[in-house]
């Protein structure tokens, strides 16, 4: 059976990013995970040069692909720090010792003029629904667009666009996106089955990303959603980190506890330097369709107060309402299936003001500085 040492072997001969320190010594190297005889792992290099490195990640494949017992290999370059490595001072002001500073520059894919992100800090506030049809509003005013679902563990975009079957390929590990309702979307749910259980661990999640995010013929994009998975961990650090997010729409719902976690994402990408691009204010009511009258179920006004307490623009409210809930479970997003619905006209606002914020901002934001030693 192949284990981690039979791997480690096989790389260590090979030069690491700097070209003469083994790429097992060079502190590069991730974690390697084996499962059912595939093994997974990434090299962490300066993102400004990852086209010079595709040989590097391709040799390394080949040599695990060759070991006796591998069924396989997935190998990512990845903009993660390196183990041991120093994080860089958050401070531009010259630091102790420092000899020189450098800006990483941050690529996205061919073709894509902006990247947003859309965020919550916990599960279960709307996030994906409210992703799905922010891109079908999007959509709606004319632009070409991309949704990238980035929750690895619970893949929600193949059931909200009602997309089945599997992505072809167009050219060696590039892939063709699944199309929706106008939308090119990628997802891991067109990759696995509907039911498996994705127990992965953090270098695998990065992995899936990175292949999601590169090697997907997107083609031109005026924007590409990407669906963030609930919290902030490797999946949020991964895209502030290796692609030039434009922006951020953090979605929550009015009551305390959600507001807490919405503060945390956005603590979060404000110390990678992502700008929030507004709040979204998910069920934050409920009208009776018997009766007519409203309910406050989860209280009311608390996003629109935390947005003008933070600073960043409030860009909405959306009802708790059956008709999203059922056409959403359905594959037919109110935005496509009812465009004339009050609730079709609310997202189709947002994302209007969102485009008009890309549009008067950059599409490119400032990297990092980095100092040197």
């Amino acid at each position: 059976m192949l284990t981690r040492e039979d791997v480690l072997k096989a790389l260590d001969t090979l030069a690491g990013p700097d070209g003469t320190t083994s790429l097992t010594k060079s502190g590069a190297l991730s974690d390697i995970v084996i499962h059912q005889g595939k093994v997974y792992f990434s090299i962490a290099i300066d993102p400004s040069r990852a086209d010079g490195f595709e040989a590097l990640r391709k040799a390394a494949e080949d040599r695990i692909k060759a070991l006796q017992g591998a069924a396989g290999a997935l190998v990512t370059l990845t903009a993660e720090r390196p183990k041991g490595a120093t994080a860089a001072p958050t401070s531009n002001a010259p630091q102790p010792g420092a000899k020189a500073q450098a800006a990483t520059s941050l690529s996205g894919p061919p073709g894509v003029k902006h990247i947003i992100a859309v965020a919550s800090g916990k599960g279960g506030v709307g996030k994906s629904t409210t992703a799905c049809n922010l891109a079908l509003g999007f959509a709606a005013e004319g632009l070409r667009v991309g949704v990238l679902d980035a929750d690895i563990y619970g893949p929600s975009m193949p059931k909200l666009f009602g997309i089945r079957g599997r992505p072809k390929i167009k050219t060696g590990r590039t892939l063709i996106p699944m199309e929706g309702y106008g939308c090119k979307v990628m997802s891991i749910g067109f990759l696995v089955e509907e039911d498996t259980a994705m127990i992965w661990r953090g270098p695998m999640v990065i992995s899936a990303l990175n292949q999601m995010l590169r090697e997907v013929d997107w083609g031109d994009l005026d924007v590409l959603v990407v669906d963030m998975p609930p919290g902030t961990g490797d999946a949020q650090l991964t895209m502030s980190q290796s692609v030039p997010l434009a922006g951020a729409v953090i979605v929550s719902t009015p009551q305390d506890l959600a507001l807490i976690d919405a503060r945390r994402g956005v603590a979060m990408f404000q110390k990678v330097n992502v700008p929030i691009l507004g709040v979204i204010e998910n069920m934050s009511y409920f009208l009776c369709p018997s009766c007519g009258t409203r309910s406050n179920i989860f209280g009311h006004g608390g996003a629109r107060d935390e947005a003008t307490r933070i600073g960043v623009p409030f860009l909405g409210e959306i009802p708790l309402h059956m008709e999203i809930r059922e056409r959403a479970d359905s594959g037919m997003p109110v935005v496509v299936s009812a465009p004339d619905s009050s609730h079709s006209k609310a997202y189709r606002k947002i994302a209007r003001d969102i485009w008009t914020g890309l549009e008067a901002g950059s599409s490119q934001r400032a990297a990092p500085k980095i100092v040197i030693e």
